[in-house]
């Protein structure tokens, strides 16, 4: 299979797999907003105190979805839902709710594997820009490729440590209430895999692995962290390594890693061709063994003023063929991209977790290397020297296959649009002075921006955290409801509503915000309930209710605007694309005195503008900091 390269075929590759035909293609995490307590105890292999995922009363998520689906339906609409969701209620979905009911008996999480397989391993679109996010770490600045190299070195270490801690289960059991957090995802990133196959891929874990593999001027090494002791090797012995990788390679090498850009079919068919060469195959194995992968990439010069949008571009995308977007391995859950010009951070592939583990390595190599100038110096000096990972020369199929992939990856990349907005008039510290919630507060100013540029309102999707679960991954706020569409339109220039009366909206759409993203919290959502119930009638070959195709169902989840929170204290962020063609995505990062937000929408949509509504969220923000200064809470 191929992309056909224009316009009008891209916006296809927004559609989701087979399962979610109607859902959206990303799942992001809502992070430390949502955490009470944390205990300073090690965590255990298995933690025992865990919930098993439950199974909803089908009445009560059905009467929790009308609610979600009133804002966007006619009058004549909404009858028809009443009718159709009444329908399912009393017949399809009974069946399929018992269905559901028996499978929880039975399994102590009857989502995660479904989900798993369902959101990401049958998805057949590229990971690029559609599944794997991009996590910046602040800018930095090199003076020289010295610099570059101590810096990686010390990342790589950092990183190195952070394993360590995952290995010996130090990571520090986080409580929601009562409820412990799971902590499994943090085994689940290092030495972590994809593979492509055709219809569903595949997921390989080796978390003893030893090794990293570099990446340079497309060029693979496997690069050793530890010592044969099983001590991590010291920095300075891997900056040595990696300075020799660098004054080895001095051409530009085949870019096997653009072949991982590209949809899931197509790189499952080039891998099957790679893999029928021995030499190749056992190139394969050693990069999917690795801990993580290093991209070093060759240097590119940043626009003025636009230095934020081309670092997450970079680590979305590689900005091009031409450019960096050769050096990667996509299937690997984490890579470390690391560029001369100073922009740093990770490409993430989002199957085997959400952000948590990889917001949490940045902060902590970030903060290592804050608090000690010689960090990285204490380990091991005892030098194995690296390998260069051999391919053959591409055969005519796989030049062919290059040549695909190298198209479709920058069709991709141009039609994205990314811009990064740093707003400094306030952050968090204000909206908690109003007793209102941060995350809240950023979701309706979203919503606010969104109704004033398109004069509707728009699915939102914010994902929450299911760890208070064993194995739990996540499940959908439904941003958008009746307060916060009511909120929307008293804002509007045409409307009579008094300052006291739009600020009493505001808080009244903060308040049913925050009161969702508890039930969504808690496993109380009815996205991934619904999808439950969807799943049982494939599972069973049973036909897929209409109830699925409903005017309520399919408006309430195309998810215009596609969100998360992604919070640390550094200057640092997340980014993706839009879930669907004619939609907006928006990662942020509230801190105590500003909110970084990175935006996305496609270029080749005529109906999205992403300067204007960059703008719009900026003048939003503004108007609702105006209400509250000025009105008094009734």
């Amino acid at each position: 299979m191929r992309f056909p390269i224009s316009g009008k075929a891209l916006l296809h590759l927004t559609k989701t797999s087979l399962l979610q035909q109607t859902k959206n293609a990303f799942d992001k995490q809502l992070l430390p907003a949502s955490y009470t307590s944390t205990k300073e105890t090690s965590s255990d292999s298995k933690q025992s105190n865990l919930l098993s995922y439950h199974v909803l009363p089908l009445k009560e998520t059905l009467n929790r979805f009308m609610s979600t689906v009133e804002p966007f339906l006619t009058l004549t609409e909404l009858r028809q839902q009443i009718k159709l969701t009444e329908e399912f209620l009393n017949g399809e979905g009974s069946n399929l709710q018992k269905l559901l009911e028996d499978v929880g008996s039975k399994e102590k999480n009857w989502l995660a594997d479904r989900w798993l397989k369902a959101a990401y391993l049958q998805y057949r679109y590229p990971v690029t820009v559609f599944v794997s996010p991009g996590m910046t770490f602040p800018r930095q600045d090199f003076k020289d490729t010295n610099a570059f190299i101590v810096y990686t070195s010390k990342v790589i270490f950092g990183l190195g440590e952070f394993n360590d801690m995952v290995k010996a289960h130090k990571i520090p059991i986080v409580k929601m209430g009562n409820n412990e957090l799971d902590n499994s995802q943090f085994g689940k990133v290092f030495g972590t895999c994809r593979i492509p196959r055709r219809g569903t891929d595949e997921i390989v874990y080796n978390p003893c692995s030893d090794y990293v593999v570099v990446i340079y001027k497309n060029h693979f090494y496997k690069m050793k962290i530890y010592d044969e002791k099983g001590k991590l090797i010291s920095a300075s012995c891997l900056e040595l390594q990696l300075e020799n990788i660098m004054k080895t390679e001095t051409t530009i090498g085949v870019a096997y890693g653009i072949l991982t850009t590209d949809s899931r079919d197509n790189w499952a068919d080039a891998y099957e061709n790679l893999s029928d060469i021995p030499v190749n195959r056992d190139a394969l194995e050693t990069i999917q063994g690795a801990l993580f992968t290093v991209s070093l990439d060759q240097c590119t010069s940043l626009m003025k003023g636009e230095e934020d949008d081309e670092l997450i571009s970079s680590l979305i995308h590689g900005s091009g063929s031409h450019i960096n977007s050769g050096n990667r391995w996509m299937d690997k859950t984490i890579q470390l991209v690391v560029n001369p010009n100073g922009n740093v951070g990770f490409t993430y592939e989002h199957s085997p977790a959400e952000g948590q583990p990889i917001a949490m390595m940045m902060d902590y190599v970030m903060k290592k290397l804050e608090e000690d100038r010689n960090f990285g110096d204490c380990g091991s000096k005892d030098v194995i020297p690296t390998g260069k990972i051999q391919f053959c020369k591409p055969n005519d199929r796989i030049g062919q296959c290059l040549n695909i992939a190298q198209q479709n990856l920058d069709e991709l990349a141009k039609s994205l649009q990314i811009k990064v907005l740093k707003f400094d008039k306030f952050g968090k510290e204000f909206i908690k002075k109003q007793r209102l919630g941060p995350d809240s507060f950023i979701q309706i100013a979203l919503q606010l921006a969104f109704f004033k540029m398109h004069s509707e309102p728009a699915a939102q999707y914010e994902s929450a955290h299911l760890r208070i679960f064993e194995g739990g991954r996540t499940e959908t706020i439904r941003s958008c409801s009746n307060e916060s569409v009511s909120f929307c339109r008293a804002m509007q220039n045409n409307s009579k509503a008094s300052k006291e009366e739009c600020a009493d909206k505001l808080r009244k759409a903060v308040m049913s915000h925050q009161m969702y993203a508890k039930l969504a919290l808690q496993g109380k959502g009815v996205d991934r309930h619904l999808l439950g119930l969807k799943v049982m009638a494939m599972e069973n070959n049973l036909p897929i209710p209409e109830f699925y195709s409903s005017p309520g169902f399919v408006k309430s989840s195309h998810f215009r605007m596609s969100t998360s929170q992604v919070a640390t204290k550094y200057n640092a962020f997340m980014g993706y694309g839009p879930a669907v063609d004619d939609g907006y995505a928006c990662c942020y990062n509230p801190r105590d005195n500003d909110i970084i937000l990175a935006i996305s929408a496609w270029r080749h949509c005529n109906v999205t503008d992403l300067l204007n509504f960059k703008q719009t969220l900026e003048q939003s923000f503004h108007e609702m900091k105006d209400l509250l200064d000025n009105t008094t809470e009734g």
